[in-house]
């Protein structure tokens, strides 16, 4: 549909622009009266020249689109949109001034003097821009990340030239990297003054998670930090395989030299009343309230039919 679009939009602008041309230079319209105190055959073809112009850029929109986004991804596919409308844009607002006014040095001169103006009323909406700029070319995030920006976290579902609109989780009504409905906007300015998490960013779409439980002193350790370990293998192994995979090579990509168990692992820490076991393993971020529910129901499931080896503290302090 954008093609059919694209070229009749240029064909029609085309069109338009040789009837402007005809009507403003010709005679053609010498007999009809004038339009708003001006001759009819200036206001017809510029008015048909302004005509053209949104035709020829809005056609030419439309046809680069389809030709950078055809085998792009989304995130790709939303970056490139953004640019070229923001080109094209520009490019047919002073195209079309410049066929209004017919002085194109004059229009330059103009823009340059109210521009600066502009740059001191508008200083909020202009950092914005430049922070757009620097989302586009240095890609901290992207449509589709899930990102915390200041105090908004979610997933990014747009990106435009003065916000970005995200898809938020946790907040004010729901907890535990759930979705709560509601969509934030966030000035794209609070980028260059925020610390941005990208959770699966880094070149990985895979993060890290915990699932903790506090057992008594009483209990086998061993055997504990074996039934985390089988469980969390059993249930996400496969998957955590190729996640770190692909957190190996983005991490080859890094100066940083880090260990990478090839696997789930459990980490012990000391409380006063009782040890907490922490399985450690490697999730994609949309699924780690899933895998984490269910992989400590399995886990528990596990203890409860050892209940001679494994015991949970009674404590109050709990």
């Amino acid at each position: 549909m954008r093609r059919p679009l694209g070229l009749a939009a240029l064909a029609g602008g085309l069109v338009a622009g040789v009837a402007g041309t005809v009507a403003g230079t010709t005679d053609a319209l010498a007999a009809w009266p004038p339009i708003g105190g001006y001759p009819a055959a200036t206001v017809v073809g510029r008015s048909l020249l302004i005509v053209a112009v949104a035709g020829v850029v809005y056609g030419s929109y439309l046809l680069a689109v389809r030709v950078l986004t055809r085998a792009a991804s989304k995130r790709r596919a939303h970056n490139v949109r953004n640019l070229l409308r923001l080109s094209f844009g520009v490019v047919g607002t002073v195209a079309t001034l410049a066929v209004a006014t017919e002085n194109w040095l004059g229009l330059l001169f103009s823009l340059g003097v109210i521009g600066f103006a502009v740059t001191f009323a508008l200083q909020q909406p202009l950092l914005s821009l430049i922070a757009w700029v620097y989302i586009a070319v240095k890609q901290p995030f992207g449509v589709g990340d899930r990102v915390r920006i200041d105090d908004a976290k979610g997933d990014v579902i747009g990106v435009d030239f003065l916000v970005t609109t995200l898809w938020e989780i946790d907040g004010e009504l729901v907890t535990t990297n759930q979705p709560s409905g509601r969509v934030v906007t966030v000035p794209n300015s609070v980028v260059l003054s925020s610390n941005v998490v990208n959770f699966g960013g880094g070149g990985s779409p895979y993060v890290w998670n915990e699932v903790s439980i506090q057992v008594a002193y009483e209990t086998d350790l061993t055997l504990a930090r074996t039934v985390m370990i089988e469980e969390a293998t059993e249930l996400i192994g496969r998957e955590m395989t190729d996640g770190i995979a692909a957190y190996r090579e983005a991490l080859a990509e890094t100066p940083v030299e880090l260990e990478v168990h090839d696997g789930p692992s459990v980490n012990v820490r000391q409380e006063e009343s009782w040890v907490e076991l922490r399985v450690r393993y490697l999730t994609h971020p949309r699924r780690s309230q899933r895998v984490k529910n269910r992989l400590y129901e399995r886990i528990l499931d596990r203890f409860n039919d050892n209940p001679d080896r494994v015991a949970f503290p009674v404590s109050r302090s709990r």
